[in-house]
């Protein structure tokens, strides 16, 4: 790997269609009605700086390392809740590098200056990566019939 930058989307938009892909196989079962052009139409909402929504991408020259995204809401049961940290995401050729600690940790910061005060995020596999960057686990949940676990992170402290 060469020098990874964590960039805006907003200055990669020619790769939405490869992570709208990436997204759709990972989590489809998730929300098996929302289509893979839904997913990509989505990501062009995306394309801003510091703003929500917006979204981070993992580069290495012109390769597509991973990405993370920061939105208003990612659970349809917890609307309560604002922001979430989401779609994160690295290829299995890439993880185990720090690229998904360093996209989670810039959705922070990006959260931190927009001046919220927490961030969320859900989970089904990843609850000790994220416990380990700083997230605390309040709750256990179904959906869509998958086990899930709620996170946050105090922006504050």
């Amino acid at each position: 790997m060469g020098a990874m930058n964590l960039e805006y989307l907003e200055h990669h938009a020619r790769h939405i269609p490869a992570l709208a892909r990436w997204h759709h196989d990972q989590w489809s079962y998730l929300n098996p009605q929302r289509t893979l052009a839904e997913r990509a139409e989505r990501l062009q909402t995306h394309l801003g700086g510091r703003q929500m929504p917006t979204t981070v991408v993992a580069i290495d020259g012109d390769s597509l390392l991973g990405s993370a995204s920061l939105i208003d809401s990612d659970l349809p049961t917890r609307t309560d809740l604002s922001p979430w940290l989401a779609s994160v995401y690295v290829p299995q050729e890439h993880r185990r590098r720090g690229i998904g600690s360093a996209l989670v940790q810039r959705i922070v910061e990006e959260a931190e200056a927009l001046e919220y005060e927490k961030l969320y995020l859900f989970t089904m596999d990843q609850e000790r990566l994220y416990a380990g960057l700083g997230w605390g686990t309040f709750e256990r949940a179904v959906y869509n019939e998958v086990d899930i676990v709620l996170m946050s992170y105090d922006l504050r402290a």
